[in-house]
């Protein structure tokens, strides 16, 4: 049944009372046309119960704008959604990524994550190539997927809207990763499921990194509003040493924008339920708003928090990762990196649930404490405890 403005409807009752779900809820596929923008194939979901979701068809499916109830979650960087066809991947000493970097979610990977590195080369067997080098985040995010469908799907009285797409990261005498991404969200829902798949399409022994970066902004994101996590040790912080308390903002409770502000990171080890789930949520206690990612531990071990305070780039970062934040040479110095022979894969699955109202983030925050209760104080000292990643290859 689909719970639409606090009535439970079959089917038979929606279709009766409009001419096309879309009155409702539904999936629309547009074309953005100005700007940065302009050319950038856009799906928005809208669910019915108040949320409503954007995911770039040209930059991986990834998701760009999401609120709920009028009110913004996900974050709109200076730079805005970039075409993928101005992107300068090597741009900048490796940097030119931020100029693309804008939305709820930004997929990192396929090959790569976190900071400009030079690998060996040696398993693409071309004598001409020595090393790859890599720029900040890899290049997935700003890859445009080919889209193989979208909609609505009924089965019974409940109805899934969906998109699907294939994004490949490809080239000769290299990498030939292709990622197979599912979305999904329930008519009268307020939650968005991402299912993904990477696969080496190649015949290469291939690396293979991923992580999400997942951006929340104003108003979920303000002064006061909270970080919650099953943490159970602070492993690293960018920033530690003489800087770790000299902004005076910690891991638990967000600060204001501010001008100036150097953004923090963090890797947290985190505990997982019963079930190998990690949740983790940021809460605006006076909106009684919430945002709750959930991402299983078998898949994406790691988690870093991003801080961004900077007045005009607010932003507040949830990344669960594949692999440590020691980078790409660590993971294969640590025999810790994934490869994929041919036809190989690795499955990724992630929940992005509202919160809406006191007592659906009182009842995450019970959840999160059951499994781990994270410090209580803000600046718990970093234990440098990277727990050895088995069983990658």
């Amino acid at each position: 049944m689909v719970e639409l403005y606090g009535r439970t409807l079959s089917r038979r009752q929606v279709s009766e009372r409009s001419g096309m779900l879309s009155q409702f809820a539904g999936v629309r596929l547009m074309t953005l046309g100005d700007g940065v923008e302009r050319g950038i194939r856009m799906l928005e979901f809208r669910t019915g119960s108040g949320l409503r979701f954007t995911a770039l068809v040209d930059r991986a499916l990834d998701i760009a704008d999401c609120d709920y109830k009028g009110q913004a979650i996900g974050w709109h960087s200076p730079s805005g959604f970039r075409h993928p066809g101005l992107h300068e991947y090597e741009g900048e000493a490796g940097l030119a990524w931020a100029r693309s970097f804008s939305g709820l979610l930004l997929t990192c990977g396929l090959d790569h994550i976190l900071g400009r590195d030079e690998v060996p080369a040696d398993t693409y067997n071309y004598p001409g190539r020595k090393t790859v080098v890599h720029s900040l985040h890899g290049r997935v995010s700003t890859t445009p997927a080919r889209l193989t469908g979208y909609g609505e799907t009924w089965d019974g009285d409940d109805c899934v809207l969906w998109a699907e797409g294939i994004i490949q990261q490809s080239t000769v005498f290299g990498e030939d990763l292709h990622l197979l991404r599912r979305i999904e969200a329930d008519v009268g829902g307020n939650e968005i499921r991402l299912s993904d798949r990477v696969v080496n399409h190649g015949f290469s022994r291939t690396p293979h990194m991923y992580f999400y970066h997942i951006n929340v902004s104003h108003p979920l994101l303000d002064e006061g509003s909270r970080y919650v996590a099953p943490i159970r040790d602070v492993v690293w912080a960018g920033h530690a040493g003489d800087r770790y308390e000299a902004q005076k903002v910690g891991y638990r409770t967000m600060p204001a924008p501010q001008c100036g502000f150097s953004e923090q990171v963090w890797q947290h080890e985190m505990a997982s339920d019963a079930a190998g789930e990690v949740p983790v949520a940021v809460v605006n206690d006076r909106l009684g708003l919430g945002l709750e990612v959930v991402t299983r531990k078998d898949q994406l071990p790691c988690a870093y928090q991003w801080q961004n305070f900077q007045a005009g780039n607010y932003a507040l970062g949830i990344e669960p990762s594949t692999h440590h934040v020691l980078g790409n040479l660590a993971a294969r110095e640590r025999d810790e990196m994934i490869w994929l022979e041919h036809g190989e894969s690795r499955s990724y699955d992630a929940v992005f649930r509202v919160l809406d109202g006191a007592s659906e983030t009182t009842a995450a925050e019970r959840r999160i404490a059951a499994i781990a209760r994270q410090p209580d104080r803000d600046y718990p000292t970093p234990s440098g405890k990277f727990v050895p990643l088995k069983g990658r290859s």
